[in-house]
């Protein structure tokens, strides 16, 4: 089967939220990952959540995942309980949209993988509450979750049945990591494939979200990504991440079109 078409709202970020959903549904994705802080801006000037699924269920677009959770990883005491209300807020509005996953973010410096493991397996039961499951992200310029091995060291940790990771090929290449890790997973554990590509300078230590350029335009063996994500069976969701101050600055709907063409001619050719 083919791989699912999906915009990351990140991507045409200026954009205003409404708008995101409706360009995405012209150009022809089939889902958008939206982002809580624009969910929460949305709503801090009068909007509601209805709305936003409103205008999700008009374009006919699923939310595969919302972005994101955060200080849950390395917190303990009243720090954690503060984070945990958050993450209650954030996953009760991702049900409201209908995502069946939210990413889980990684903290910066070390961790106790074990605390980690525990602590993700504690928000993967508050999501059963309400059927939003949280996804493990690893993040290439953290100091430690920085590759899908470290990722799959807290999800062994957790020890939980609906513990997945968001995989993504920049943050694989700028944590050192090989594309080849892949093939660790089964298709069950992948809650998101993100989907960019990087230059080849600055070096990859120096490199961070800003660098992204769409796919096809870097350095990245983005066939590779795609032929072992079909070799281990994965047929799901690829979602065009990039921050890239550059294209923010061009026509939203015009970067959407040319980024999803460039993900299907890499995807459906490899």
């Amino acid at each position: 089967m083919p791989f699912r078409y999906c915009l990351n709202a990140s991507t045409i970020r200026p954009a205003p939220l409404l708008e995101k959903i409706r360009i995405a549904a012209d150009v022809g994705y089939a889902g958008i990952e939206l982002w809580h802080d624009e969910i929460e801006a949305y709503l801090a000037t009068g909007g509601q959540l209805t709305d936003i699924r409103r205008a999700l269920d008009d374009h006919g677009l699923a939310v595969p995942t919302t972005i994101y959770l955060r200080n849950w990883c390395d917190t303990t005491g009243q720090s954690h309980e503060t984070a945990l209300d958050e993450c209650r807020r954030r996953m009760d509005d991702a049900a409201a949209l209908g995502a069946p996953h939210c990413i889980a973010s990684p903290a910066a410096g070390k961790v106790d993988v074990r605390l980690a493991g525990r602590n993700y397996r504690e928000l993967l039961d508050l999501g059963a509450r309400n059927g939003v499951f949280p996804a493990m992200e690893y993040l290439g310029f953290v100091e430690q979750l920085n590759t899908l091995e470290a990722a799959l060291e807290v999800l062994n940790w957790a020890n939980h049945p609906r513990g997945t990771v968001i995989i993504d090929p920049f943050h694989a290449f700028r944590g050192g990591g090989s594309f080849e890790s892949l093939t660790k997973l089964r298709p069950a554990q992948i809650a998101m494939s993100h989907f960019n590509d990087t230059p080849a300078t600055p070096p990859r230590e120096q490199q961070h979200d800003h660098h992204r350029v769409l796919p096809g335009d870097g350095h990245l063996d983005l066939k590779r990504w795609v032929a072992l994500l079909k070799q281990i069976g994965y047929d799901g969701w690829l979602s065009l991440e990039l921050f890239n101050e550059t294209l923010w600055r061009q026509n939203p709907r015009e970067v959407a079109k040319i980024g999803l063409e460039k993900m299907r001619a890499i995807a459906e050719g490899a």
